[in-house]
């Protein structure tokens, strides 16, 4: 089921599913790269909520959060970093046990 992306955490990543909203909007987002089928990462939020900034294509995105809720998103998970950590330091579990 598809959430709205102002929902989704910092340290989390998911794919864009549609972008609704007026149609000014809409083409102003499709020509920044936020398309269907594109993975975004939120990276953080500003402190009072506004902007939010994202991940994309290999580039850095702000956006207001107005924005954000027109954009429609699955596959929420958390972002991993090279080490196979979260974002939040817990080291990923593995099926092989301890080493």
């Amino acid at each position: 089921m598809a959430e709205t992306l102002n929902n989704v955490k910092p340290g989390c990543s998911c794919k864009v599913v549609n972008i609704g909203g007026n149609n000014i909007l809409k083409n102003r987002l499709l020509c920044m790269g936020v398309t269907p089928g594109t993975e975004i990462d939120v990276v953080k939020i500003a402190p009072l909520g506004d902007p939010v900034e994202l991940k994309i294509r290999n580039y850095t995105l702000s956006i207001r959060k107005k924005e954000a809720a027109g954009i429609f998103v699955e596959d929420v998970r958390e972002m991993k970093d090279a080490d196979g950590k979260n974002k939040n330091g817990n080291a990923k579990k593995s099926s092989r046990g301890a080493f």
